[in-house]
């Protein structure tokens, strides 16, 4: 938070575990030079979290950087993007969280979540039709998910 990137990275090599390893890789990326990769599953574990403190303290060069890396992190974990945009959507920045989703969805379609988070962005944008295709498109890959079906019954009581 300090701006301090050499001292924090000092800092984090000198730790053993998991959140540290993934602190190396976020100095890194935020320098603009990744020299460790992250893993899978510390994309999985941290990137979002980090992602929206970021964004919550204004440290927006960080989240530009963090941002410019979802290409090498999406090879990584197929889901970067998705975290990405769930961040820009609970920051109300629907228009960037719209676009990380469309790179969700060429990445990987058949991504339940992501079809239920586009069912709330259109719901959000007051786009029922459309809203009502992605929630059913969830539903079409989990046919149990509880919050598409509530959702579903409310999208029905509204456009039919």
């Amino acid at each position: 938070m300090n701006d301090d990137l050499k001292s924090a990275y000092k800092i984090f090599s000198s730790i053993d575990s998991p959140r540290a390893k993934w602190g190396k890789v976020l100095v890194s990326t935020i320098r603009g030079f990744l020299d460790i990769y992250p893993t899978y599953f510390q994309i999985r574990n941290f990137y979002e979290i980090d992602l929206d403190f970021l964004l919550k303290n204004e440290k927006l060069d960080y989240v530009e950087q963090l941002l410019g890396a979802l290409d090498i992190f999406s090879e990584i974990n197929q889901e970067s993007y998705k975290f990405a945009a769930r961040v820009m959507y609970e920051n109300n920045l629907l228009s960037a969280a719209y676009n990380y989703m469309q790179k969700s969805k060429e990445i990987y379609y058949n991504d339940a979540e992501l079809q239920f988070m586009l069912a709330r962005y259109f719901i959000r944008v007051h786009d029922m039709e459309t809203a009502y295709f992605y929630n059913n498109e969830c539903l079409k890959l989990i046919p149990d998910y509880y919050p598409a079906l509530i959702m579903k019954q409310k999208i029905e009581d509204i456009i039919v």
